[in-house]
């Protein structure tokens, strides 16, 4: 069979079953049990891909995955995220767009330590589009700034996302994860950068308000009480894997171990606040399990039907120079994410750009970072981004999509800016790797 006759079939079973509604893991391993069947020998070739897709379960990698999403969820469900918000509103006192600037502050340090982008979002918005609205803020300075920094949570470390892009990519997962840090600053600051520009031209998208003054003395007890011991535990997180006194399984434990701690010390624990955390953990945990079973195998029948090889000899054959392969892709991810949650994404390019990518002679934690900034991007993409219709579900009644279309495009802008950074200067990501 020709290699695209092949292709075509694998994807063409996955978006029927997708369209016809059945959940992406699911679809994709009905779609690798059929094309074991047609590419690999029928039920023995379906018997050995079954094994080699269980195979990439037991993979000592994967668990940071559920251990950094029980750090994000005892994080939220305890309220320490509410804490570490209302310090940094009350340190920040008269600043126009007060209220902004505190979404993006704090959303960057909620980010890190949930690596959740919905959850971030879900949690900004529900606590902060109220307070702004009764404030007098324009819509697209309460919404753009949160749609932003939810997306920060993808590449800013602990990310659970790049967790399971560098599994299924077979790339280093601590790596990466410390390749995240300096852009995701850079973003964070191209955020803030943004919110400036937008007070200057208009003063009256937020209106500034009084506040009682805070004494020095009182300033520096509530960052030392609520603010340096969330940012101190990414921080250790992040020096563990940076110097290898850890592994970034080893890491999450302590981080998950750390909030924990956190969160007793505040008396914030509950049955209930642990209940939930454990379950939501524990909900998204099985499907990226599932998710990883699926990409191993489909990889496998990607790479043995002969669709992998003459997927990278076509898309070469165009003699076109690496950059514009590289923008290619990141095109194409951009589409798929008006259109598919990231995971899907995830499963359908990295079984194909990354060989390519290799091909074309890029870092694999560079153009990792690149594919999670494309996924960052997709997830605020109109018309279907995620994070569009989380933002849309926990905002106030009256606010249209159009209002959360027109305060995204802005925070895309500063991720296309980050990008291009990248492309020109590779070591803001290769740097702190040492790569």
């Amino acid at each position: 069979m020709i290699w695209y006759e092949s292709l075509a079939i694998l994807l063409g079973i996955i978006m029927v079953l997708m369209a016809l509604g059945m959940p992406v893991a699911i679809a994709f391993l009905a779609a690798c049990i059929a094309g074991a069947w047609l590419f690999m020998g029928g039920a023995r070739g379906t018997t050995q891909m079954l094994g080699n897709g269980l195979g990439a379960l037991t993979n000592y990698a994967l668990v940071p995955i559920p251990l950094f999403l029980l750090m994000g969820e005892i994080f939220f469900h305890t309220g320490l995220g509410s804490r570490m918000f209302a310090t940094i509103d009350r340190l920040l006192g008269r600043l126009p767009g007060r209220l902004s600037y505190v979404t993006v502050l704090g959303g960057t340090g909620f980010a890190t330590m949930s690596g959740s982008s919905m959850g971030s979002t879900a949690l900004m918005g529900s606590l902060m589009v109220p307070e702004m609205n009764r404030r007098g803020y324009k819509r697209y300075m309460s919404l753009g700034p949160i749609l932003g920094t939810g997306g920060l949570a993808i590449i800013i470390p602990p990310s659970a996302l790049a967790v399971l892009l560098a599994t299924l990519a077979r790339v280093d997962i601590a790596e990466l994860l410390i390749a995240g840090i300096i852009p995701g600053l850079i973003l964070a600051g191209l955020y803030l950068l943004t919110i400036f520009i937008q007070t200057r031209m208009d003063p009256s998208a937020a209106p500034p308000y009084e506040v009682p003054p805070i004494p020095l003395r009182e300033k520096l007890f509530l960052v030392l009480r609520d603010v340096v011991p969330m940012v101190g535990l990414m921080i250790g997180i992040v020096m563990m894997m940076l110097y290898g006194w850890a592994t970034p399984s080893e890491a999450a434990a302590f981080g998950a171990l750390g909030v924990l701690l956190l969160a007793a010390l505040f008396r914030a624990i509950t049955i209930e606040a642990l209940i939930a955390s454990v379950t939501g953990a524990l909900r998204v945990t099985l499907m990226a399990y599932l998710i990883v079973f699926g990409s191993a195998t489909f990889s496998q029948l990607l790479a043995f039907s002969g669709a992998s090889r003459g997927l990278i000899t076509w898309a070469t054959s165009f003699d076109l120079a690496p950059v514009a392969m590289l923008l290619a892709m990141f095109a194409v991810l951009l589409i798929l994410g008006m259109f598919m949650e990231q995971i899907s994404m995830m499963l359908l390019t990295v079984p194909i750009f990354f060989p390519l990518a290799t091909h074309l002679g890029f870092d694999p934690i560079w153009f990792a970072l690149i594919m999670l900034l494309a996924l960052e991007i997709s997830f605020t993409t109109p018309p279907f981004g995620l994070l569009l219709f989380v933002m849309k579900g926990v905002a106030p009644p009256e606010t249209t999509m159009r209002d959360i279309y027109m305060a995204a495009i802005p925070f895309i802008l500063c991720s296309m800016v980050l990008v291009a950074l990248l492309i020109l200067f590779p070591g803001l990501a290769l740097w702190l790797p040492g790569r």
